[in-house]
């Protein structure tokens, strides 16, 4: 199934999108349940969301073992984890603002995960049981930042700008995270071409690991990592992430507000 946020009239909803278009609009979120609101909208009538405003995110780094390899690093011995302000989360076909002052900004095609039922010292055996859904992100980086940041132990900003964090379309809520196609296009040329399957933690690791620390509440987001292929990304540049079974995540790079083109 999968499960659409989009605005139409000036209000925005939650729904079920169905084979041809038709969206059968939910009275509420749907980490509440699913009851349908007995509205049908058109896919083509309306503005796609990210999935959840402003949720938490949780990002991974070299949980690829290819990825890894290409920037030099081993592969780790244990989860690789930051945060994204929940800030930098935006929705399919929205605009990724090339900072002022960037040099050398990178995309990162990644399977997300959303939570939907909180999780505390939840095992590897029942991870799977406190997953929303799936769907596609994007883990744009700044990547002169990360490395100065890197260089004394933290992670943040070079993560963290507003539109860092393209999420979406859809939620498929129905998804074998363990053997999916993932592509990433960079003006229509394949960047790269990974598969979940050579996760190094994979989704139910990465939900049991987190909850031994931390409580997961529902529609939180864990962006699992990104295979080999990263690269750089300027302004006019159409970013496509495709992951199997849920969709295509289509943005723009474009300038910030008062910048020189």
């Amino acid at each position: 199934m999968k499960i659409i946020r989009y605005s139409i009239d000036e209000n925005w909803h939650y729904g079920i999108l169905r084979s041809g278009g038709d969206i059968e609009r939910l009275k509420r979120s749907p980490l509440d349940g699913l009851q349908v609101a007995g509205y049908i909208d058109r896919l083509a009538s309306v503005r796609v969301l990210s999935p959840f405003y402003r949720p938490r995110v949780f990002g991974l780094g070299y949980n690829y073992r290819a990825h890894s390899q290409e920037v030099g690093k081993n592969t780790p011995t244990l989860p690789v984890l930051f945060m994204k302000p929940s800030t930098t989360v935006i929705g399919h076909e929205e605009g990724i603002v090339y900072p002022s002052d960037g040099e050398n900004i990178h995309f990162e095609g990644e399977l997300t995960v959303i939570i939907g039922k909180e999780a505390r010292n939840v095992s590897e055996s029942d991870a799977l049981d406190h997953v929303f859904g799936y769907t596609c992100g994007n883990d744009v980086s700044d990547r002169i930042l990360q490395r100065r940041e890197s260089e004394f132990g933290c992670l943040l900003v070079g993560k963290g700008y507003d539109t860092f964090a393209p999420i979406g379309p859809v939620v498929e809520t129905e998804l074998d995270p363990s053997n999916l196609h993932l592509i990433t296009r960079v003006n229509g040329e394949v960047r790269q071409n990974g598969n979940t399957a050579d996760l190094v933690y994979g989704v139910p690791a990465l939900i049991a690991y987190l909850s031994k620390y931390m409580t997961l509440l529902p529609g939180d987001h864990i962006m699992t990592g990104t295979p080999a292929g990263v690269g750089p990304i300027k302004p006019g540049d159409t970013i496509e992430v495709e992951i199997e079974g849920i969709g295509v995540l289509r943005n723009k790079v474009i300038t910030q507000a008062g910048a020189t083109p």
